[in-house]
This record gives structure tokens, C-alpha cells and sequence, in this order.
């Protein structure tokens, strides 16, 4: 629920006149604040220096892309679209492991990479009352997507290695840094600076914390199906707050791309 207020929160930020790439800055800096102190009270502060030019990628990619062609995807399309968007990343996990870990197709992976197609289709051509899909907007949304769908295959590399608060207390603030000569930052109201707060504090930071507390009790594969309701989320608060909804086609290919999520937790159980 927490990661379904993000887009939300965004457009409020977006409303007082912020600019996308300020707010993926001010997320990653704000954030890193949480983390860091995390990282200090668990004491996790180390990292080898061999790691750091992985870490440097991983921030390149899983921030200053991900976070900037987010906030893109919600200016452009609005944040129940961004949201669904979003969730095409376990499709592009499965493209990406088939070249790099030579994991196969199973009928499942192809029947859910289908679905993920025909979804962004329906999304791409599904826009209504409050909502004015653009190609941008569904380029930024699946480019978020693809961004996000890095975190599972880099992501293997320091799960053995560092905990999420000693990751994140490195690769924030080279995000960060990577995103401010793309910034022109603006006078910030007192909303404004709520926002961002609460897309850092609990958008991010929380969500993280509390997701991985959840791993504790939940099987992964629960848990990620769990995590589907963030578009949902996304969608029901951003009908109310900001008047955004789909057109039957959207609906129809927000549910494709739901479900195609669904079949690939599916298969993984399967396969174990």
C-alpha cells in the first residue's frame, strides 16, 4: 500500500510546480537519510572496494533511470498507469534471466510475456476521464519497468553480500549525484516538502522495511503476489484524490498485465 501511494504523492509533488527529475532527486536524497541511519544502528556500514563500481551501475540504473523515468511516467500518463506499467518488470526479468542465466521458457513465462504484451497494448490505446495516454507516458512506464526489473538480476550479485540498509546507504547518494546536473530545482511550499517527505519516508524507506520484514513470515512467492496490490492501490487513490480512470481497454490490459505477474510467481513455484 505504501509503494501504491507513491505515484499519488507525486503528483501532489508535480502540482506545486516540481519538476520529475527534482523529485527523483529529493527521493533518493531523503531516503538515503533513513537508510543511512539504519545502516548505522545495525552497524552494516562496510563495503569492499571491488564492489563499488557494481554499486555505481546498480545506482545508475536502479536510481537516477529508475527513479527519473517514473516520475516521467506519472507526469506523462498519470499514476495509476505508471503503477501498472511498473508491473511488466517480472516480464522483462524473464527476457533478461533467458540470455543471462540461461533460465528457459516454460509455457507459463510465454503465455504471461503474452499477456504482458497485450496488456501494455490495452494500456497504451486505453486512456479516460482524467487520464490522456501518451507514447511518452508508456515509454517512461516501461522503461520504470524495465529499470525495476534490474533489481532482481543485479539485485543476485549483493544479496549474499550486504544487507538492503548497507546497499542502499552506498548506491542512494551516487544516484542522487548522477541525477542533480538533470535537475532545475524550484521554490518548495510547505506541501511540496510534505511530499517528498512522504514519498521518502514512507514510500520508500517503509515500504522497504516493512516488505522485507514480511519476507520473514511469507514465502517469497506470497509475498510478491502480496505486493501486486500496489497498482491496485495507485489506481483506487489516484480515481479519488486526482479523478484518474481508465478506459474499458486500459482496465482489460491492466488485469493482462496483473495476471501476467500471477503466472510467473506460478511458475516459479512450480519450478520449485
Amino acid at each position: 500500500m505504501l509503494w501504491g501511494m507513491l505515484g499519488p504523492f507525486s503528483r501532489l509533488a508535480l502540482s506545486e510546480g516540481l519538476q520529475p527529475m527534482e523529485i527523483a532527486f529529493w527521493r533518493a536524497a531523503l531516503t538515503w537519510g533513513f537508510f543511512a541511519a539504519h545502516a548505522a544502528a545495525t552497524r552494516t556500514v562496510r563495503m569492499s572496494v571491488r564492489d563499488f563500481p557494481m554499486t555505481a551501475l546498480f545506482a545508475i540504473i536502479g536510481v537516477t533511470a529508475f527513479y527519473g523515468s517514473y516520475q516521467v511516467a506519472i507526469r506523462a500518463g498519470g499514476a495509476a498507469m505508471a503503477a501498472v506499467l511498473l508491473y511488466t518488470a517480472p516480464a522483462w526479468v524473464c527476457v533478461i534471466a533467458r540470455f543471462t542465466f540461461r533460465e528457459r521458457f516454460t509455457r507459463l513465462k510465454i503465455l504471461a510475456l503474452a499477456f504482458t504484451l497485450m496488456g501494455v497494448a490495452c494500456v497504451a490505446g486505453g486512456g479516460g476521464g482524467g487520464i490522456q495516454v501518451t507514447w511518452s507516458g508508456v515509454f517512461f512506464g516501461l522503461t520504470a519497468g524495465f529499470c525495476y526489473s534490474l533489481y532482481y538480476i543485479i539485485g543476485k550479485y549483493f544479496s549474499d553480500k550486504y544487507t538492503a540498509p548497507n546497499l542502499f546507504l552506498y548506491m542512494l547518494p551516487m544516484g542522487a549525484i548522477t541525477l542533480f546536473p538533470w535537475v532545475e530545482f524550484s521554490h518548495k511550499s510547505p506541501t511540496a516538502w510534505t511530499a517528498l517527505f512522504c514519498i521518502a519516508a514512507l514510500c520508500t524507506y517503509a515500504a522497504y522495511f516493512l516488505y522485507y520484514i514480511g519476507l520473514k513470515h511469507l514465502e517469497a512467492s506470497r509475498a510478491a503476489i502480496t505486493a501486486t496490490i500496489e497498482p491496485v492501490v495507485a489506481a483506487v487513490v489516484a480515481f479519488f484524490w486526482w479523478g484518474e480512470s481508465f478506459g474499458v481497454a486500459a482496465y482489460v490490459g491492466s488485469s493482462l498485465i496483473l495476471s501476467s505477474v500471477l503466472l510467473i510467481i506460478r511458475d516459479r513455484d512450480a519450478g520449485d
